[in-house]
């Protein structure tokens, strides 16, 4: 059977990581946070003193940046890929709200994104992948065979990162994640470098009302009817 490339790209917490990571198990091909490769670097910032009051020390993440290894590894209890930095398992502290306020400002700047696609179009060679992220489609993968472009309201969402964060921690503030969402969608949509938009081709997916479920299953539909084709 043929290998594809699969680009799913989204707003922010609209659940494209869980179904990414669901299909890419379910038909065993390799699965590619990229929001988690921009966080690696935005938890690196902000543990090494390059955030400082909200500014960020450009000069220094551009020095710092080639040295930054980001890798993904499965974990063998949850057979689930975690993100590592520099050989340590960062996967919870890139989830936190810390972070979320500060990924997209560092995902904006040209030299990241360059480096981040640069290592995103290498993992695709061999295809067989699943990738998820903002501009998957219409920047790192234009030629993929599977677009899709996944989309809820801000509400839906942020009531998603509320459960999950407070299932996680304990405790959440549904307002300030209601906020923090509307702030990464205007700073994604209106970034003069690969702002986030689906590609021409890509497939709408609204899962504002859906389970994960109907998504899973709507999603290998489409990856069924291309392979076919």
């Amino acid at each position: 059977m043929k290998k594809i490339i699969i680009a799913i790209d989204g707003l922010s917490s609209c659940g494209k990581s869980t179904m990414a990571r669901q299909l890419a198990n379910q038909i065993g091909y390799i699965y590619i946070d990229t929001g988690a490769m921009y966080r690696a670097v935005t938890l690196y910032s902000l543990e090494n003193n390059l955030i400082v009051d909200g500014k960020i020390d450009e000069e220094g993440l551009k020095k710092a940046l080639p040295s930054l290894v980001i890798e993904f590894k499965i974990n063998e209890e949850t057979s689930l890929p975690e993100t590592y930095l520099n050989g340590v398992n960062v996967e919870k502290k890139i989830r936190s709200m810390h972070v979320s306020k500060y990924v997209s400002p560092i995902a904006v700047l040209g030299f990241v994104r360059e480096a981040m696609v640069n290592q995103q179009q290498a993992m695709g060679k061999k295809k067989g992948l699943v990738m998820d992220g903002r501009d998957i489609g219409t920047t790192v993968f234009p030629d993929a065979e599977l677009k899709v472009f996944v989309q809820a309201s801000a509400e839906v969402r942020a009531k998603r990162r509320f459960d999950e964060l407070k299932a996680k921690q304990g405790e959440a503030d549904y307002n300030e994640i209601l906020a923090n969402v509307v702030q990464r969608d205007d700073i994604d949509m209106n970034r003069a470098i690969s702002p986030l938009r689906p590609a021409e081709d890509a497939l709408i997916l609204d899962n504002s009302e859906l389970t994960i479920d109907e998504q899973n299953q709507w999603l290998i539909d489409k990856y069924k009817e291309v392979i076919s084709a």
